[in-house]
C-alpha cells in the first residue's frame, strides 16, 4: 500500500497532471506523468516536496466494483515498487483501460515497467522484479 503522502488525492492534482504532464499508452493502462509538481496559489495549500506521488483512475469501463477494486488494488502495489524511479517533485497518474481487467498482476507489471521507461527515457534504475 501507498503511504498517504505518496497518493494524489484531489481533483485540481489529477487534473494538473493529465492535462500539463506526459503521457504513454500502453495495452492496459496510460500513464500521465509531470516531473515537476504545480507551485501552489497564494492563499492555497502548501504542498511540500515530500518525495513522487502516484493517482489512479479505474473507470466504470474497467468492470463492476468487485474488478474495479483488484485492478486498483494491483496497481498501487506495482506502482509502490516503482516509485523510487521517480524524481522527488514528480506526480504520476495511472489510468487503467478495460483490458486491464482481464490482465494479471505480470502483465499490468510489463506494462507498466515499459510506461515508464517510457517516460523516463530509462535514466533511472529498475528495480528486479521476482
Amino acid at each position: 500500500m501507498l503511504p498517504a503522502q505518496a497518493r494524489l488525492r484531489r481533483r485540481p492534482e489529477f487534473t494538473a497532471v493529465v492535462r500539463s504532464g506526459r503521457r504513454a499508452g500502453r495495452p492496459t493502462l496510460v500513464l500521465h506523468y509531470l516531473p515537476e509538481r504545480p507551485v501552489a496559489r497564494a492563499g492555497g495549500p502548501l504542498d511540500p516536496g515530500t518525495g513522487p506521488r502516484a493517482g489512479f483512475v479505474v473507470g466504470r469501463s474497467v468492470g463492476n466494483s468487485v474488478c474495479r477494486h483488484r485492478v486498483t488494488r494491483q496497481l498501487r502495489h506495482l506502482v509502490g515498487a516503482q516509485l523510487h524511479r521517480l524524481p522527488p517533485t514528480a506526480d504520476l497518474v495511472v489510468r487503467a483501460r478495460p483490458e486491464a481487467a482481464g490482465a494479471g498482476s505480470a502483465v499490468l507489471g510489463r506494462d507498466l515497467d515499459k510506461g515508464l521507461d517510457r517516460l523516463l527515457g530509462d535514466r533511472a534504475p529498475r528495480a528486479p522484479r521476482p
